[in-house]
C-alpha cells in the first residue's frame, strides 16, 4: 500500500520547494503505481453504513521540506462512481473544520453531493494531517477542559491564557505521534493533496473544498494552477484577511446577520414558535439566565454540555449550529422550550472544550493581540457588531491561539492562481461562518478565473441548496460549463 510514496515524494520534491513562491508546473515526473484499496473496516457501531466504501493510506513526509525525514500515513477513502460507463474521473473532497474527517464523510455516505456527481465521479476524501486516522493531534483531556474562559477581565487573565496556551501546546506536542504537531498548516497539506492526486493517477485535479477546505483548494490552485481540472470552493474562507480586528468584525457581522434574518423570518410567520413575541427580548432573557447558571441544557446536549448551559455555549453550540443549517424553525422551538423551562439551581455551567484541532487553525492564522487592553477592545467591537451573539467561537479561537507560532499566515493569492482554469466559488448570501464578502474577495483574487455563484438563502454550505445551485455546480464539475458571472440562485425552504 505504501509503495507509491517513494515515487510521489521524489517527484514532488524535485519540482517544489516549500515556503518558496507559488509553484507552477511542479508535476511529479516518476511513474506511480495504483493505491491498493480495501473495504473499510471502521471502529464504529454503525459500520454497516460503510458498505461499499474503500479505504487506503499514503505514507508521506511529516515535513515536506525534509522529504527523507519522519513520515505519517494519510488516511483516504473512496466510493466509486455509480455509473461507471459515464465516469468522468475522481473528485477529491477537502473537508472543513479544521478537524472534520473526510474518511468518515465518505464512509458514512456522501449525500452532500448530488446523484449526478456520484454517478459520474469516484468520490475520494481524506483525514487531513493531524485529524482522525492521519496522526491525530492528541492532548490531555483534563488539560483541554481546563481552558480559561474567554471572558477576561484583567491583564492577569490575559497572561494566564497565554501561559495556558503554551503549556497545552507542549503537552499536545508530546502526545501527538510522528512529530507532526509542528507541521499542521495548509502549506504542508497542499503537498499532501498533490501527492494524493499523483497517487490516484489523475492527470489533473477535480476538487470540491468545503469551508476550511476552501483554503486548501485556493492555496493548491496558486501553487499548482496547471494541475487543476475543476475546483469548487463552497462556503469560502478568505485567507487574505490581514488583521485580527477585521477578521473578528467580519465574523461577528455574519453571525448577527443570521440572527437578524431569524427575527425577520419569525415576525410574520405563524409557524414560528415565537410568533408575535419579542424574539430579541426572549433571547436576551435566556442569555441572562445562562450567564447566572439558571438555564437547563436542552436534553439532547446534556451529555456534551452538562446540566446547565453557559451563555457562550447557548450562542455557539445552540443558536450558531442552527444557523449553520439555516434551521430557523428548529431554533425557534428550542428557544421557546428553554424559555418555558423552569429556572434551575444546578452546578455552574461548564464551557465546552475546544477540540485539539484548534492547533491547525493557529498554524494558519496569525491573529495577534498585544495585551488585555487590546483584547477588551476586540470584545467591545464584536459586541457592537453582534449584540445578540456575544463571545462567538472566532473570539475563542483567537484567545486559544495567543502566543502560538503561525507557519502559514494570511496572504493574498499569488497571481500564479490566474493560470488555473475557472474556479467556481459557492456561498450563501447569509452564511454565519464564512461571510459572502469573503467569497467575493477570493473570487477577485483569482482574477478573471474566479466565478462567484451566490445562493440567496441561509446556512453554511450551499452547493446542493435547491435545483438551481445543484444543477449549476453539476454542469461545472461534469462538463466544465461555467455559469455567467454574477449568477444568483433563489432561496429554498
Amino acid at each position: 500500500m505504501h509503495s507509491v510514496a517513494a515515487f510521489v515524494i521524489a517527484g514532488l520534491v524535485a519540482g517544489s520547494s516549500l515556503g518558496a513562491a507559488p509553484l507552477v508546473n511542479a508535476a511529479p515526473t516518476a511513474a506511480v503505481t495504483s493505491i491498493q484499496w480495501t473495504p473499510c473496516k471502521p471502529d464504529s457501531p454503525e459500520w454497516a453504513v460503510w458498505k461499499g466504501a474503500e479505504c487506503a493510506s499514503l505514507r508521506l513526509p511529516v515535513d515536506w521540506a525534509r522529504p527523507d525525514g519522519p513520515t505519517f500515513d494519510l488516511k483516504i477513502a473512496r466510493r466509486t462512481a455509480t455509473g461507471p460507463g459515464t465516469r468522468v474521473g475522481t473528485l477529491v473532497f477537502g473537508p472543513g473544520g479544521p478537524g472534520d474527517s473526510g474518511v468518515e464523510r465518505v464512509g458514512t455516505g456522501i449525500t452532500r453531493f448530488s446523484a449526478e456527481v456520484r454517478r459520474r465521479f469516484d468520490i475520494v476524501s481524506f483525514d487531513p494531517r493531524g485529524v482522525g486516522g492521519s496522526s491525530p493531534v492528541t492532548c490531555p483531556p483534563e488539560k483541554l477542559t481546563a481552558r480559561p474562559s474567554p471572558e477576561m477581565t484583567s491583564q492577569a487573565d490575559f497572561d494566564a491564557t497565554v501561559r495556558y496556551n503554551r503549556e497545552l501546546r507542549d503537552d499536545c506536542r508530546q502526545q501527538t505521534t510522528n512529530g507532526i504537531f509542528d507541521h499542521l498548516d495548509s502549506a504542508q497539506a497542499i503537498q499532501d493533496l498533490e501527492a494524493l492526486r499523483v497517487a490516484l493517477g489523475e492527470g489533473k485535479l477535480t476538487f470540491h473544498g468545503s469551508s476550511y477546505g476552501t483554503m486548501l483548494g485556493a492555496q493548491y490552485a496558486e501553487t499548482y494552477p496547471r494541475h487543476v481540472r475543476a475546483m469548487v470552493l463552497e462556503s469560502v474562507m478568505d485567507h487574505s484577511v490581514p488583521r485580527t480586528r477585521t477578521f473578528l468584525e467580519n465574523e461577528a457581522a455574519a453571525a448577527q446577520d443570521l440572527f437578524d434574518e431569524f427575527v425577520k423570518w419569525c415576525g410574520p410567520n405563524p409557524t414560528c414558535a415565537l410568533h408575535d413575541r419579542d424574539v430579541r427580548a426572549v433571547w436576551k432573557e435566556l442569555l441572562a439566565r445562562a450567564e447566572s447558571g439558571r438555564l437547563a441544557t436542552p436534553p439532547d446536549l446534556v451529555r456534551r454540555l452538562g446540566p446547565t448551559v453557559s451563555s457562550i455555549d447557548l450562542v455557539n453550540a445552540i443558536a450558531f449550529q442552527r444557523f449553520y443549517r439555516g434551521d430557523f424553525a428548529g431554533l425557534a422551538k428550542e428557544i421557546d422550550a428553554m424559555d418555558r423551562s423552569a429556572p434551575v439551581n444546578g452546578p455552574a455551567p461548564r464551557l465546552s472544550p475546544l477540540p485539539p484541532t484548534t492547533s491547525i487553525f493557529c498554524s494558519d492564522w496569525r491573529l495577534p493581540v498585544r495585551d488585555y487592553r487590546g483584547y477588551a477592545s476586540l470584545v467591545r467591537r464584536m459586541n457592537a457588531a453582534a449584540p445578540d451573539m456575544p463571545y462567538l467561537l472566532p473570539l475563542r479561537m483567537v484567545a486559544a491561539c495567543l502566543g502560538a507560532p503561525t507557519a502559514n499566515p494570511q496572504h493574498l493569492l499569488d497571481p500564479a492562481a490566474h493560470q488555473a482554469p475557472p474556479v467556481l466559488l459557492s456561498n450563501a448570501l447569509h452564511d454565519p461562518a464564512t461571510p459572502h464578502r469573503w467569497a467575493a474577495s477570493v473570487a477577485r483574487q483569482f482574477g478573471s478565473k474566479g466565478v462567484l455563484l451566490t445562493y440567496d438563502g441561509w446556512g453554511h454550505g450551499s452547493a446542493t441548496s435547491g435545483p438551481c445551485m445543484e444543477n449549476t455546480v453539476d454542469r461545472y464539475l461534469t462538463d466544465l460549463v461555467v455559469p455567467p458571472r454574477g449568477t444568483h440562485c433563489p432561496a429554498v425552504r
